[in-house]
């Protein structure tokens, strides 16, 4: 369908007529799946713009005005963008237009409390791929003290991030993603949303408990244990682009990275796809 739009075909940069037809494609995505679900659909930005503020801010607002033209209104969409400083700051910028944004590929506390300053809608952090790092590397203060405390430093993670929010009243709602088995739920249980693979709610629907005992699982997360939390003067910076690159460590630096890389190659592949089947014989 996107193929066949006629407001891309015209373009003589094949590169611009690209991008166009790749717009258009997750618009006509993003719609169906509006019309599927109740809540908010979210749609991804070009990991290539991740250090572009500007470009993202560009390619959002092309992406409004595509769902506008197939009468997806705003309040049904959140825009995906990595949680680079631009990033970050793309999405301030977007917030304060009321557009909704969703910051991903946080790995580290800085990165979290810097969106949720930005007024970041939803924050996303992989808590498997936190975990992943941590065993096969050393050398992060931020996992490091989380292992030191006897905690996952995933789990960990998501659990300050969320009281952080929490505590001090930003609209960002925090969601958990790459959990890995059914006790990352039940140490998550209250954020605000969770990203649960099929063999792990599988695995909970098989579960032998009663169900009296099966839904009676303590909230780990709510704004009652987040008000009680401590934070250091450090934590509770002002984050600006050079405080956050240093605050960093070499897991989120590296994790970041990996996420963009990614996230790239996934992008070009659709390129490539449609490239390949440009011009559609019907055209």
């Amino acid at each position: 369908m996107a193929l066949a739009d006629s407001t891309c075909s015209p373009l003589d940069n094949p590169e611009l007529r690209l991008s166009c037809f790749v717009n258009k494609a997750l618009v006509n995505v993003g719609g169906d799946l509006a019309k599927l679900v109740p809540g908010r659909v979210s749609t991804e930005v070009d990991a290539r713009l991740a250090y572009d503020t500007h470009g993202i801010i560009r390619r959002v607002h092309d992406l409004l005005r595509l769902y506008d033209e197939i009468a997806v209104p705003p309040e049904r969409l959140l825009f995906k963008i990595p949680s680079t400083w631009q990033g970050i700051e793309a999405s301030r910028l977007l917030e304060s237009e009321g557009i909704q944004t969703h910051l991903t590929f946080v790995y580290s506390f800085a990165q979290a409390a810097a969106a949720a300053q930005a007024g970041a809608s939803v924050i996303q952090i992989f808590v498997g791929r936190v975990r992943d790092w941590a065993r096969n590397h050393s050398g992060d203060p931020e996992i490091e003290a989380a292992i030191q405390r006897g905690e996952d430093p995933g789990l960990a993670l998501v659990t300050k991030a969320y009281n952080y929010i929490h505590k001090y009243g930003h609209k960002s709602k925090l969601m958990a993603a790459a959990v890995r088995n059914k006790q990352d739920i039940f140490s998550l249980l209250g954020v605000d949303y969770i990203i649960a693979p099929l063999k792990v709610l599988q695995s909970l629907k098989e579960s032998i408990t009663s169900p009296d005992e099966k839904y009676s699982y303590d909230r780990r997360l709510s704004p009652q244990s987040a008000a009680r939390y401590d934070f250091t003067a450090e934590e509770l910076t002002k984050w600006d682009q050079l405080s956050l690159a240093s605050a960093m460590g070499p897991a989120s630096v590296e994790l970041l990275a990996a996420g963009l890389d990614g996230y790239v190659n996934q992008a070009k592949r659709v390129e490539e796809l449609l490239d390949k089947i440009w011009p559609p014989p019907n055209v």
